[in-house]
């Protein structure tokens, strides 16, 4: 059974750091890539970073971009999501997803095949 658990959320203050954790369970994790994505109260889900199943591939959303950091341990079955200098902004619930490599690259709400049940980020002072 395919399953992906995202742990690490919680209150932070402005500025401050977080580090998720997305743990897999039932597949492969080379064979995926991994995506984290997020919703804020009353907005839509987006995307906010993506890695390939070989790591070597990332993409980030403008507004996290210097900020935000996505790396995975294939060998952990893990890929995180670093999190530095956390606006009020990036409250959110944060979800990984992933996508098989056979079905190529794209780092995209449509395109994510399995999803986690997401953690709960909340930034304020």
């Amino acid at each position: 059974q395919l399953q992906l658990v995202e742990s690490g959320g919680g209150l932070v203050q402005p500025g401050g750091s977080l580090r998720l954790s997305c743990v897999v369970s039932g597949f492969t994790l080379d064979h995926y890539n991994i995506g984290w994505f997020r919703q804020a109260p009353g907005k839509e889900r987006e995307e906010v970073s993506c890695i390939s199943g070989t790591g070597s591939r990332t993409n980030y959303r403008d507004s996290v971009k210097g900020r935000f950091a996505i790396s995975r341990d294939n060998a952990k079955n893990t890929v995180y999501l670093q999190m530095n200098s956390l606006k009020p902004e990036d409250t959110a619930i944060y979800y990984c997803a992933a996508r098989s490599r056979i079905s190529g690259y794209v780092c995209s709400i449509p395109g994510m095949n399995f999803w986690g049940k997401g953690t709960l980020v909340t930034v304020s002072s």
